[in-house]
C-alpha cells in the first residue's frame, strides 16, 4: 500500500532572515532549510558562501526575494584564517597540496599586506562558479581543466591583521562584491614569498547587515513558527539606501496597473530608482525621470506576487 505524505503548506510570507551559516554546508542547503523552516513560497539569498565558509547569509523570503539583487553588490566584510606555506589545488583547505615551502621567521608581513589595500586587481580562481560557455569554471577543474582568465578590478577597503602565529595568518578583510578571499590568501602567500591557503573564512558583514543580529539553524529550528515570523526583517530593509516617496492611493492604483505617473512637486530628488510607499506601506521600487515621470520597475502585490513594470 502506497501511503501519501501530507503537503507541507507553503505560505505568503515575506521578509529577510539573518542566518549564521554553519561550515560544511552550501549556501543553496542553507537557504532550503530556511524556506521549510518558515514554510515559504519561495526564497533567495544575497551572496554565495561556500562550504567552507561560515557566517552572514541574509535570506529573503517571498516577496523579499524581488529585491535581493540590491544587496549582492554591497560590501562585505570576512574574517579569514591563512596558512602560509602551503599551497594547494584549490586556494583552501579542501583541496591537494601541490607545493610546500618553509617559511622565513623574518617576514614583514605587515608591509606586504599593504600592498593588498585600495585597488587591486584578482584573477577568478578555476574552482569558483563563474561561468564559462554555460558551464561553471570549477566543473572545468574537476576535469583538469584551467581555462584563461580576465583580471577583475576590486576594492579592499579595510585589511588588517588580527593574529599571527606561524604559520597561521588571521586577517580582517573588507571588500567589494566580487572578492575572492582564496585569491586573496593565495596572492598574499606568492608576495611573502612562501605561497598560502585559506584555511577558514567567517563572513561577519553584508552590506549594512551584521553577524552579531544573526541567528543559527539550530537556534531557529528551536523555535515555534510564530516566534520565527519574529525575526523577520522587512523586504524594504533590503534597499534602504535607496531615496523615498509617498503615494497617494489614486497614483499607487496606478502603478500597480503598470502605468506611469508624473509628478512635479519632487524637486529635492535626483533620477534614480526610488522605494515608494502609500498608506499600507512599502510598495515596491520605481524609476523616476528628470521630467518627474515614475515608472514602476519592481513592485509588491497583496496577492503575495511582484510585477516587474506590468500589470
Amino acid at each position: 500500500m502506497v501511503i501519501e505524505r501530507p503537503r507541507r503548506i507553503k505560505r505568503a510570507i515575506h521578509g529577510v532572515f539573518l542566518l549564521d551559516k554553519p561550515r560544511g554546508l552550501s549556501s543553496n542547503q542553507a537557504l532550503l532549510r530556511v524556506r521549510a523552516l518558515f514554510q515559504a513560497e519561495k526564497a533567495g539569498h544575497t551572496g554565495t558562501l561556500d562550504p567552507l565558509a561560515d557566517g552572514l547569509l541574509p535570506i529573503c523570503l517571498g516577496e523579499a526575494s524581488k529585491f535581493s539583487s540590491w544587496q549582492l553588490e554591497a560590501n562585505k566584510t570576512y574574517r579569514a584564517s591563512i596558512c602560509l606555506g602551503i599551497q594547494t589545488t584549490t586556494g583552501d583547505a579542501e583541496g591537494d597540496v601541490v607545493q610546500s615551502k618553509p617559511v622565513p621567521d623574518s617576514l614583514d608581513i605587515a608591509s606586504v599586506i599593504e600592498r593588498f589595500r585600495g585597488d587591486i586587481t584578482q584573477i577568478p580562481p578555476m574552482y569558483s562558479a563563474l561561468k564559462v560557455q554555460g558551464k561553471p569554471l570549477y566543473a572545468y577543474a574537476r576535469e583538469g581543466i584551467s581555462l584563461p582568465r580576465q583580471p577583475r578590478q576590486i576594492q579592499i577597503s579595510a585589511l588588517r591583521i588580527l593574529a599571527y602565529q606561524l604559520p597561521q595568518l588571521d586577517i580582517e578583510v573588507s571588500c567589494s562584491a566580487g572578492t575572492y578571499i582564496r585569491t586573496l590568501a593565495e596572492d598574499i602567500g606568492h608576495a611573502l614569498g612562501c605561497g598560502a591557503h585559506l584555511t577558514a573564512l567567517t563572513r561577519i558583514a553584508s552590506g549594512g547587515f551584521a553577524l552579531d543580529s544573526a541567528l543559527s539553524l539550530d537556534r531557529l529550528e528551536a523555535m515555534e513558527l510564530a516566534a520565527r515570523e519574529a525575526c523577520l526583517l522587512p523586504p524594504d530593509i533590503l534597499v534602504a539606501h535607496l531615496p523615498t516617496l509617498s503615494l497617494s492611493l489614486d497614483e499607487a492604483k496606478a502603478l500597480k496597473f503598470g502605468r506611469q505617473i508624473v509628478r512635479q512637486d519632487i524637486p529635492v530628488l535626483k533620477p534614480g530608482i526610488c522605494r515608494v510607499y502609500d498608506e499600507n506601506g512599502f510598495m515596491g521600487l520605481i524609476a523616476l525621470d528628470e521630467t518627474g515621470c515614475l515608472k514602476p520597475q519592481r513592485l509588491m502585490r497583496t496577492d503575495g506576487k511582484a510585477t516587474d513594470g506590468k500589470a
